[in-house]
């Protein structure tokens, strides 16, 4: 038992001899590094050195910029008339070449309405104006004659009553003569008398009946108007050197007043009708000084300046010129000035006898000289954050300054202020750099050589 008991206390024995070695191990480790540790000496502090940043800059110099206002329009002519015919009947001829796309020269017949029965009228109508001039002649000739014939019935007249008076006082004075013969005389006096009257009352009457005919003569010469115009509108012309934008007309065709049936544009002239911004109108446009009349309540007159017009299509090409003429319209809905620019045919045409020629239809752009800005200095777009700051090269540090900008056109930005002459504006994109950080700057050759 006792035996037993003594084997059981070994494994314990060993077990805190054991770790009574490791405690003494890992103490005397630790007492060795605190011993080496206080032997070294600390490091000295380095401080790193400032690293720069690299950028790209340019030295600004203010400058003059003559602004152009660009827009869009779409090429129309000036005048497109639709004819309609003003006399009914059969198309009797058609001019050949009434096709759209084909341009007739002015004065051309382009269709021509049977004429017969506007002829037959014409004819009736002038006769009837030839009938009432002959009869205000005859009325006129017939009131002449009669004047000379109330004179001698009137002289006829006059002697009756003197022979009358004369037989009467016979009679009556001196018993000389009979009562007959004195009623006899008095009876020619009286039919004297009555045919004067009645010659007189025919003459009074006369430049009535002249008014009269001669207000029928105008009212036969206005319809004998109306038939010889019928008769002319049945040849309808070109009323000028006209291209065929649409044709419902065919030979042996009936048509009526009214009906259009042609649509001719006159391309001497083409306008673009240009619609601006209403900021850019306002700052831009150039009117001419005192034109605004105090009654009307509208745009004065623009200054016609030469404006350079582009076919979309074809943006490189050489381009034509055209001539800002007015303001068309202010729309408040979409803010904005529709201006209209005019281009005549010569200018429309390709110079040089290559390309194609400005015509109805191109959708074109359009550069319109403005105001002149004086003193401003140009950016690359991007050297101007949507806050209106730059970046500045301020002894070798970036330092943020705020601008205004005039204006922006392409990729170029215009400020007027914040700025000054030979200031080095950052162009290398940054994105929130720190504020008073070193830079190493690169400026372009040009400048590079200059400084």
């Amino acid at each position: 038992m006792e035996i037993n008991n003594r084997k059981a206390k070994r494994p314990m024995i060993n077990i805190v001899v054991r770790a009574g070695v490791s405690i003494l191990v890992l103490a005397a480790g630790v007492a060795v590094m605190v011993a080496l540790a206080g032997m070294k000496s600390p490091p000295v502090e380095k401080i790193p050195p400032e690293r720069a940043l690299q950028v790209t800059a340019i030295e600004v110099a203010p400058e003059d910029l003559a602004v152009s206002i660009t827009g869009y329009g779409e090429v129309k002519s000036l005048n497109v008339v639709t004819l309609s015919p003003e006399v009914a009947g059969r198309v009797v001829e058609v001019h050949p070449r009434l096709e759209p796309g084909e341009v007739i020269p002015a004065g051309e017949l382009l269709y021509k309405i049977d004429p017969r029965d506007y002829a037959a009228a014409a004819t009736q109508a002038r006769a009837a104006v030839n009938q009432l001039r002959q009869s205000i002649r005859l009325l006129e000739k017939q009131m002449a004659i009669d004047t000379r014939r109330l004179k001698t019935l009137e002289r006829n007249r006059d002697l009756s009553r003197d022979e009358f008076r004369r037989l009467k006082t016979l009679y009556e004075t001196d018993k000389v003569g009979t009562r007959s013969g004195v009623e006899a005389a008095e009876q020619r006096y009286n039919n004297a008398a009555d045919q004067a009257a009645i010659m007189a009352r025919a003459l009074a009457l006369y430049p009535i009946q002249v008014s009269e005919a001669k207000s029928n003569l105008a009212a036969t010469r206005s319809r004998q108007e109306v038939a010889e115009t019928n008769l002319a509108r049945c040849e309808v012309r070109a009323p000028f050197k006209a291209r065929i934008k649409a044709a419902d007309i065919e030979a042996n065709q009936y048509v009526s007043p009214g009906i259009p049936v042609l649509t001719l544009a006159n391309d001497q002239t083409l306008e673009i009708q240009i619609p601006l911004d209403s900021r850019d109108a306002r700052q831009w446009l150039i009117f001419q000084a005192g034109d605004s009349a105090p009654d009307s309540a509208w745009f004065g007159r623009l200054e016609p300046v030469d404006c350079t017009i582009r076919w979309t299509e074809d943006p490189a090409g050489p381009g034509w010129q055209g001539r800002l003429h007015r303001v068309v319209k202010f729309d408040q809905e979409t803010r904005t000035v529709t201006v209209a620019v005019r281009i005549d045919a010569a200018e429309a045409n390709p110079r040089g006898g290559g390309g194609l020629p400005l015509v109805e239809g191109m959708f074109c752009s359009v550069e319109i000289p403005g105001r002149e800005l004086r003193g401003v200095f140009r950016l690359p777009r991007w050297a101007v954050s949507f806050e209106n700051t730059v970046f500045l090269s301020n002894n070798g540090r970036l330092k943020t300054v705020p601008v205004t900008v005039a204006r922006i056109e392409g990729e170029a930005s215009f400020v007027s202020e914040g700025l000054e002459s030979g200031d080095k504006v950052i162009t290398t994109r940054l994105i929130d750099p720190l504020e008073n950080v070193l830079l190493k700057v690169t400026l372009p050759k040009t400048e590079a050589s200059r400084s």
